[in-house]
């Protein structure tokens, strides 16, 4: 089984991907930690990775995708759920070539529906903890003290990338990379769409649903 989750940042696939994975014995494929993980483990495409990481580049969609096919060639290949990739119809059409070759394709692309409106709230409230990457949130998880870590006491620190005007920056621009992928997967008729602005567990009733 290979599912693909789509959505913009913040419309919570991170979290029902870690459920999902768990429930259904799927290996939950994150983009960023698989380069990390690579990098860390200094493969051949992780070396190469590296070099663009380092340089604060993109990695090239040849390496993302020979990264993901020796995962998908892994003794965990039976059930693979990748989160946020592909971002573009480029990465759509390169993983559906590595997966035809692997006599497999992807069985049912999740897109994560969530309003502008909903997703500058999530991603603008957003807080971490620098010292032990405890995560805190303006509205749903405050900290007992403003700005401080409950744990350990540090000073939170939020990233430049989430206050507003930089998360509607990133909206646009992932609505211009993906919009044309949803309609890929569209076509080939895998696509099921989910409401994210519905509760946790009501989200994973409906991901129940369309997994199978």
């Amino acid at each position: 089984m290979l599912i693909v989750f789509l959505g913009a940042p913040g419309a919570g696939k991170g979290t029902q991907a870690k459920t999902l994975a768990q429930k259904k014995n799927l290996t939950h494929l994150a983009t960023g930690d698989l380069l990390r993980a690579e990098v860390a483990a200094a493969t051949e495409l992780g070396l190469a990775a590296k070099l663009f990481m380092d340089r604060g580049d993109l990695v090239p969609d040849d390496v993302m995708i020979g990264m993901i096919k020796g995962r998908l060639e892994g003794p965990d290949s039976d059930g693979i759920l990748l989160d946020g990739f592909p971002r573009t119809v480029a990465q759509a059409a390169a993983l559906d070539e590595a997966l035809t070759a692997a006599n497999t394709s992807v069985d049912r692309s999740i897109f994560f529906k969530v309003s502008e409106e909903e997703l500058v709230r999530r991603l603008a409230g957003r807080a971490t903890c620098p010292n032990c990457q405890r995560p805190y949130h303006d509205a749903f998880n405050k900290p007992q003290n403003a700005d401080k870590c409950d744990d350990c006491g540090s000073d939170l620190v939020r990233r430049e990338d989430d206050k507003p005007e930089a998360v509607l920056n990133r909206l646009k621009v992932y609505a211009t990379q993906t919009t044309p992928v949803l309609d890929h997967y569209h076509k080939i008729g895998n696509l099921v769409e989910v409401d994210g602005e519905q509760s946790i567990d009501a989200v994973q009733e409906d991901l129940a649903a369309a997994v199978g």
